[in-house]
C-alpha cells in the first residue's frame, strides 16, 4: 500500500502529469509555468517590447479585446505630465480589458488629442473590438517612445478607475497586488497617442512568449 501511494504522489510530478495537461489542453492551452520566478517574470512582460497582443494571443487559444469605454474624458495627472501641451485641450480616451481564454490579463487605456481623430489617428474611430496593435505595429510612420514602468499606488484616481470598471466587467475586483503599469507613446506625423497597460500579477505565471512562440499566431492579431 505504501508503495503505490508513493507511486501516486510521483506521478503529480511525473507520468500522471502529461495526462492532467492533455485534459486542460482541450479547454485551453493557458497553463501557468512550473513555479516560475514571479518577480522577475512580471519584470519581463512590464519590459517586453513590441505587440503586447501578439504575446498574450500566444499563451492560449482565444485573445479577445473588451471595449469598457471610448469617448471623450478628463486626463489624469500623469497623463498630463507625458502628453505637455498636447494635453490642453479635449481628449479621446479607450478603456478595455485583454483576455485570454476569457481571463483578463490587462487593463489598458489610450489617450489620444480629440484634433489627432479627424487625421492621423482617425482609425480608432473604427478600431472596435480589434487590438491596438493592428495600427500601430503594422504602419512604418509610427514610432514609439521608451516604456515607461509605473506604479499605481492605492486610492489613485487611476487605479480606482480601474478597480470599478474590472468589478463591472468580471463581478469581481482585481487582485489586491495589480498595481504595476507600463505606458509609452506613439507618435503619428507628431500627433501623440498614450497607451498605459496595467498588468495582472496572474501574468507572472507566464513568461513572455518570444520569437517563434508568437509568429506562429501572428495572423490572429
Amino acid at each position: 500500500m505504501g508503495r503505490r501511494q508513493g507511486r501516486l504522489r510521483e506521478g503529480a510530478q511525473g507520468r500522471a502529469a502529461p495526462r492532467a495537461r492533455t485534459r486542460r489542453r482541450v479547454r485551453s492551452r493557458l497553463k501557468p509555468d512550473s513555479k516560475p520566478p514571479r518577480r522577475s517574470v512580471l519584470r519581463q512582460w512590464l519590459h517586453a517590447p513590441g505587440s503586447l497582443s501578439r504575446r498574450l494571443a500566444a499563451l492560449g487559444d482565444r485573445f479577445a479585446v473588451q471595449t469598457l469605454r471610448q469617448g471623450p474624458a478628463r486626463l489624469h495627472r500623469r497623463e498630463i505630465e507625458q502628453l505637455g501641451h498636447h494635453a490642453r485641450g479635449r481628449v479621446w480616451v479607450r478603456e478595455v480589458l485583454l483576455r485570454v481564454d476569457g481571463l483578463p490579463m490587462i487593463w489598458a487605456r489610450s489617450v489620444a488629442p480629440r484634433p489627432s481623430l479627424a487625421g492621423p489617428w482617425r482609425a480608432l474611430l473604427g478600431l472596435g473590438s480589434r487590438p491596438l496593435a493592428d495600427l500601430l505595429f503594422k504602419d512604418p510612420r509610427v514610432t514609439r517612445s521608451p516604456l515607461r514602468v509605473e506604479h499605481l499606488s492605492h486610492g489613485s484616481p487611476l487605479r480606482e478607475r480601474m478597480l470599478r470598471q474590472w468589478f463591472k466587467a468580471n463581478g469581481h475586483k482585481p487582485p489586491h497586488n495589480m498595481v504595476w503599469a507600463r505606458s509609452s507613446i506613439f507618435h503619428k506625423h507628431g500627433a501623440p497617442l498614450r497607451v498605459m497597460e496595467v498588468f495582472s500579477p496572474k501574468l507572472a505565471g507566464w513568461k513572455p512568449p518570444i520569437g517563434k512562440q508568437i509568429a506562429k499566431d501572428s495572423t490572429r492579431h
